[in-house]
């Protein structure tokens, strides 16, 4: 197939391309604007692929998106471009109800209009793949219930209310025009190339360095954790052979406390990374707890039952295995992270630009 990837710079879409790339045989177009999250350097590996294109552009610059369908003629799209991030959202809803919502929008016409144009039997095979989050369905109170495909919407922040709503436009343009729509929502991924200022990587590179690792409130909040290349096969698993119409929930079955995913952290750094900063006895005695997040939802868990009975999806990787893989990356790739905290690789891509 050619596929069509939106966000494919940021952390789970670069995840997507490198298995695209690596695994598949496809061909690939990553469109993505190069937000503060977008990153081409986690794409080096294979940036040199002949099967591989990059276009910097905005989901919501719909002469852009259409020049691009018309010269790359997608059998698929698979949209990841999104802003994330909930404390960003907290502070500054706008962007994330002008890229999220907005831009789904955008984008779903200029879909739309591409897929009109098709013939018969190319736009039978063609399908839009929606990423999105189970955070629009709020939280779970109980300890053993469960997000399921039909769980009713509840979205908490700005952030998971604007993904809601794409989820909801995504859906209503498959009812009212039959574009061949397929929605996945997934728990908290985690793994390389992830962005500094989300949980795991900001705890392993702040207790690298010896500073504070803040933890919202009593760190009792739970989430499902979901190695980001376990979520990169389940997306094939989906727009290959998911039913058009249909959402799939992808989850890691690993439920963690907060403050339990900061502690095993620092036992593992105690293991690779000996050689602690100056002044610190122990990584875990750099825990810190902080004020917590307005809205904070208390517990994520998904059930992953339906891609697993239809499409065969299950993840390979344990909370532990896939953790220690992570940690180990990390500590391998400190230039990245650098590049990342510092802002050169946005500097140098914007000098390259010029």
């Amino acid at each position: 197939m050619r596929i069509l990837v939106t966000g494919g710079a940021g952390f789970i879409g670069s995840a997507l391309i490198r298995h695209l790339l690596t695994e598949t045989g496809h061909e690939v177009l990553n469109l993505d604007k190069l937000t503060y999250a977008g990153n081409l350097e986690s794409l080096a590996a294979v940036s040199s692929d002949p099967r591989y294109q990059f276009l910097q552009a905005d989901i919501a610059d719909s002469q852009a998106v259409g020049a691009a369908l018309a010269s790359f003629q997608p059998d698929a799209m698979m949209h990841l471009a999104a802003e994330s991030h909930v404390d960003r959202s907290i502070d500054g809803p706008s962007d994330f109800i002008q890229t999220n919502i907005v831009g789904t929008y955008s984008l779903l016409e200029s879909v739309r209009a591409y897929w009109m144009a098709l013939e018969p039997e190319r736009k039978a095979a063609f399908r839009f793949h929606h990423i999105s989050t189970d955070e629009v369905y709020g939280d779970l109170h109980g300890v053993d219930d469960l997000f399921t495909e039909t769980t009713p919407y509840a979205p908490s922040s700005p952030y998971s209310a604007s993904k809601a709503a794409s989820d909801h436009l995504v859906r209503a343009w498959h009812r009212t025009y039959g574009l061949p729509v397929l929605l996945t929502n997934c728990s908290n991924n985690y793994g390389p190339y992830h962005f500094p200022e989300k949980l795991i990587p900001l705890m392993i590179l702040n207790a690298l360095e010896g500073k504070p690792l803040p933890v919202y409130g009593n760190g009792q909040q739970i989430r499902d954790w979901l190695f980001v290349e376990d979520h990169a096969r389940a997306l094939m698993e989906v727009v290959s052979r998911g039913q058009v119409g249909e959402t799939y929930n992808i989850g890691g079955h690993n439920e963690q406390k907060n403050l339990d995913v900061v502690r095993a952290i620092c036992a593992l750094l105690e293991e690779l990374a000996p050689q602690k900063p100056a002044g610190v006895a122990r990584f875990e005695d750099l825990i810190s707890f902080v004020k917590d997040r307005p809205g904070h939802d208390v517990r994520y868990a998904i059930d992953a039952g339906k891609i697993e009975r239809e499409l065969g999806w299950t993840p390979r990787e344990t909370f532990e295995s896939g953790l220690r893989k992570t940690v180990r990356w990390y500590l391998d790739n400190l230039q990245w992270c650098q590049r990342v905290q510092d802002g050169s690789y946005q500097r140098e891509r914007l000098g390259a630009s010029a």
